[in-house]
């Protein structure tokens, strides 16, 4: 394309496009958050495949070239690529991912989770926003410029995964072993929603990195009377639910030794534009259904807390007797899973290391703890000045 009229004209019409087919692509939309594509649940493996084959057949039909997928040591990597635009056109990689959630609790949904309900402009489905929609976004979005232009105003390559909600490790060996299937001037990782529920566009240059464990605790051979046991054995529920009370402080600080030595703080321009976003902090309450904001680390915003301070979070505890009725038995173990967000320039591995340790270190010698790390990834923050941001606000800019 000549000049920057003929890209802006080649735009609209690709927009106008899209105004057009809504209702056929919504339609579509709607097929693809029908396939339980849930990549930690073994018995879904069959449809987490058939997600990866419906996105290369849609890729394929596109018109883009070489629309593959790939097998890992975990569930299908998709990539495919469209490098027409010519040697001086810039490459973009299109990164996203096609797995979601498991769907419980079911019974707090309003209809099945892969049932899709449109509501107020809103499409509710299990990976309606994460990542499917946004997957979505891209093929529609080459489609118009296809039909409109005949072209695509950049050489785009594309990484598809189906793991990234059980921690991407199999993609890390892909992106490691085929560097020539992603080489690219820039990547574009769509994986998250708009900034707020008035859909404020804004672009995220940065990304909070987790590491995440298993925790069991083990204490007496098999479930034991709490009447005739009671006070003698140390109960491994009580004993799990100390140990991780201990984690973090009243304000939110972790406190396992070296967790912060890390950390990279805010810059005061971090900390402006973190205070120039619109925020309504009640409205935020009720959108997530809490009374009010937790108090936090001392020292940091809301807003500076949600996406620039390191968390932990307790994911999931169980153990002992939950079902209907009295049972009154000190239980013979009790798990939870934990995870923490990390922050530059934090290490994940050096975090699981030091957790595990801490967690050996505090348990009475009463019990018994097993430590399992179950995954992490490192965080990532994009500089402010870096070449693919002014065209990424411009894109914002203009619609």
């Amino acid at each position: 394309m000549s000049s920057q009229t003929d890209l802006a004209t080649a735009a609209e019409a690709a927009v106008a496009y899209l105004r057009e087919h809504d209702a056929q692509h919504l339609d579509q939309l709607d097929e693809f958050l029908r396939i339980a594509s849930i990549s930690a649940d073994p018995e879904r493996d069959g449809d987490v495949r058939r997600a990866a084959t419906w996105i290369v057949d849609e890729l394929t039909r596109l018109g883009i070239e070489r629309a593959t997928t790939h097998e890992t040591s975990g569930h299908p990597v998709v990539t495919g690529e469209w490098l027409h635009a010519g040697p001086q056109a810039p490459t973009v990689l299109v990164y996203c991912h096609y797995d979601v959630q498991p769907t419980d609790p079911l019974d707090e949904w309003v209809r099945p989770p892969f049932d899709p309900r449109h509501e107020d402009d809103r499409i509710y489905a299990r990976g309606a926003g994460d990542d499917k929609g946004q997957l979505f976004m891209h093929l529609k979005a080459i489609e118009a410029w296809m039909q409109t232009a005949g072209r695509l105003p950049v050489n785009l390559r594309f990484l598809f995964e189906g793991d990234e909600e059980r921690a991407s490790e199999p993609v890390e060996e892909f992106v490691e072993a085929h560097p020539e299937l992603l080489q690219a001037d820039v990547c574009v990782v769509s994986d998250n929603d708009t900034f707020d529920d008035d859909g404020t566009p804004a672009i995220g240059y940065g990304l909070r990195g987790m590491a995440y464990w298993e925790v069991r605790v083990r204490g007496p051979r098999q479930d034991a009377h709490s009447g005739q046991y009671g006070g003698g054995v140390d109960n491994p529920a009580n004993v799990l639910v100390r140990m991780l009370a201990s984690l973090v402080d009243e304000d939110g600080r972790v406190t396992v030794p070296g967790f912060y030595d890390r950390v990279r703080d805010l810059t005061e321009d971090e900390r402006a534009a973190y205070a120039a976003l619109p925020f309504d902090e009640a409205a935020w309450s009720e959108e997530i259904g809490v009374r009010q904001p937790m108090t936090g680390e001392r020292g940091y915003t809301l807003k500076e807390r949600l996406s620039g301070r390191p968390t932990f979070d307790i994911n999931g505890i169980w153990g002992g007797y939950t079902g209907e009725g009295p049972k009154t038995i000190i239980p013979a173990w009790a798990a939870a899973k934990i995870s923490t967000r990390l922050v530059p320039d934090q290490d994940f591995r050096e975090i699981q290391r030091a957790m595990t340790e801490h967690l050996q270190a505090i348990a009475p010698p009463t019990v018994s703890v097993e430590v399992k790390t179950l995954g992490g990834g490192a965080p990532a923050l994009i500089p402010l000045d870096h070449p693919g941001m002014a065209p990424a606000r411009r894109a914002l800019e203009a619609g």
